[in-house]
């Protein structure tokens, strides 16, 4: 499949989440399908937003997750858990998994100690990496997130990988309330 359809079929399925729960707005259907950063966007809309790092640990891979990243069962990966915001106003909710044996050490000790977003991370080391979006949907949502930003709506959500050298570097999946960027 080329890139040309691979976008296609996030439009597609837009398209489709449309049809079952109504119009979203351009900020949200750019927030779903760009292939670029995130960060970069908010940033823009927003003013310079800040992460708040919620949870942050080592693991082995399990099935799953090693599945997600292709890599083996037991390797090791950092998951992370962030809330990007600007003036303390939530704005993404966002989880990681990065592999840590494809991180500099630069990388990774800015990743560990610091509330930094990935985008900017990506960009302060210069890597050349490009996103694949995998996946965009509406989701209920749960008393964490509901406490988290205030908000009973529904979820939009998107996973999707950040490829370097052919390798998945991160896999990241963002969610926001439907009611955010409505307008």
């Amino acid at each position: 499949m080329n890139e040309k359809e691979k976008n296609v079929n996030i439009f597609n399925e837009i398209d489709k989440l449309e049809k079952i729960h109504g119009k979203l707005s351009n900020t949200q259907k750019i927030l779903l399908a760009t292939d670029g950063s995130v960060t970069t966007i908010l940033d823009v809309l927003k003013g310079r937003i800040s992460i708040k790092t919620i949870a942050q640990q080592f693991e082995k891979a399990d099935a799953e997750i090693a599945k997600l990243l292709n890599i083996k069962v037991n390797d090791d990966v950092n998951y992370r858990v962030v809330l990007m915001h600007r003036d303390d106003k939530p704005l993404i909710h966002a989880i990681s998994y990065i592999p840590l044996e494809r991180l500099d050490d630069n990388f990774k000790k800015d990743l560990i100690m610091a509330d930094m977003p990935i985008g900017r991370i990506l960009r302060k080391y210069n890597i050349e990496s490009r996103r694949e979006v995998k996946n965009v949907a509406i989701e209920n949502t749960n008393s964490e997130l509901k406490k988290l930003f205030n908000s009973n709506a529904n979820l939009l959500s998107r996973d999707y990988n950040i490829i370097r050298n052919d390798e998945i570097l991160i896999w990241i999946k963002e969610t926001f309330p439907l009611d955010y960027f409505s307008n």
